[in-house]
């Protein structure tokens, strides 16, 4: 229809007076009519169109992901648009790194708060400790005593002070006798070269010569059986020993702490009774039966190891001083055969000689 009326309005003509000007005919009305038609068809299909659009808009919604913000004014170059999906990332990123730095410092927070507070307790525990020490030592506290277990003390001390006599003047010997055998060695070794160049003396040197060399032989056998005897000395008292006066020492702390807080709950039940030193008496009540039961503990572990000490020590030093006794009897008898049959029974194995260098691996 529309087609049809501008076609009938394009085909019209429109006369001209000798004027110049237009004349009035009675076909400007249907041109009008026709113009305004057409105005009214297209705002029409531009308003439906329009809502086509805004249906569609409302239906599917806008992309965010895609949305651009753009810098500048019409016409700008590309370089003004930002994208929001980049935006989006960024701030994601900065939540999370935000996060993870405030995880981070609450932990170290946490860590500060628990040094603090053991920093404070052992403090504390330190005070109650000297108090009781320091009135210990003026004679005006009292301490807890096990006068049995304190005699088997005193004789474990007085004990490992004997044997690391014996060791010392052992380790002594060992050393005195180890360079007697090197002189027999070098002596035996002096005679035989004299006997060789001297011949008016070759069986005089020789008979030296071959008695040197037997006494080192013996005495390198003695030397096994000593330095056998030595290191199981050392291991009984720098090792087993010190093993069990560790513990006592354990135990001793742990009776000092006991008093300390045993102390403290006496003090704090002879004051006033009211809801905080009612409250202050619980917990100092705790705390005491936790020292309680650690001592217990503790004093029970060093009476087993006392006893199983003095088996061991009776077991060990028996073995070690029949090896002393029959290497040395042997040695000093000149009885070769029995120095080697003791050292058999016991089963020593001597190092060959030679064994105590380093390789000229180690040497590089």
């Amino acid at each position: 229809m529309t087609d049809s009326i501008m076609s009938k309005a394009a085909t019209m003509e429109i006369p001209i007076n000798s004027n110049g000007d237009t004349g009035t005919l009675p076909e400007d009305d249907s041109l009008e009519q026709a113009a305004h038609l057409q105005w009214s068809l297209d705002e029409q299909v531009g308003s439906s169109r329009g809502t086509r659009d805004l249906q569609q808009v409302m239906v599917s919604g806008p992309n965010l992901n895609e949305t651009s913000i753009v810098s500048g004014g019409y016409g700008g170059t590309a370089e003004g648009i930002i994208s929001t999906s980049s935006i989006k990332g960024s701030n994601m990123h900065h939540s999370s790194s935000s996060s993870s730095s405030m995880t981070a410092e609450e932990a170290s927070r946490g860590v500060a708060v628990e040094k603090i507070e053991t920093v404070k307790k052992w403090g504390l525990n330190t005070y109650k400790c000297t108090k009781q020490m320091i009135s210990e030592r003026f004679g005006r506290g009292s301490r807890t005593v096990d006068l049995e277990l304190e005699a088997q003390i005193e004789v474990l001390r007085d004990t490992k002070k004997k044997y690391e006599n014996v060791l010392r003047l052992a380790r002594a010997l060992t050393n005195h006798f180890y360079n007697m055998v090197q002189t027999q060695h070098a002596l035996g070794d002096t005679f035989a070269d004299l006997s060789q160049k001297s011949p008016e003396l070759r069986d005089e040197f020789g008979y030296n010569a071959e008695t040197q060399k037997l006494l080192c032989k013996n005495g390198e056998t003695l030397l096994g059986a000593v330095n056998f005897f030595v290191s199981s000395i050392n291991t009984l008292v720098n090792k087993t020993m010190e093993d069990s006066l560790m513990t006592i020492k354990m135990y001793e702390g742990a009776r000092l702490e006991f008093d300390a807080y045993r102390s403290d709950l006496e003090e704090l039940s002879l004051g006033p009774k009211d809801a905080v030193a009612m409250a202050r008496i619980d917990a100092a009540q705790q705390q005491y039966q936790v020292q309680k039961d650690k001592y217990e503990r503790l004093r029970s572990d060093v009476i087993i190891k006392l006893k199983f000490l003095e088996e061991n020590k009776v077991k060990v030093m028996h073995k070690q001083l029949l090896l002393f006794h029959n290497a040395i009897s042997a040695y000093f008898a000149g009885n070769q055969q029995q120095l080697e049959q003791t050292l058999k029974q016991f089963n020593i194995k001597l190092r060959p000689p030679g064994a105590d260098k380093p390789s000229w691996l180690e040497e590089q």
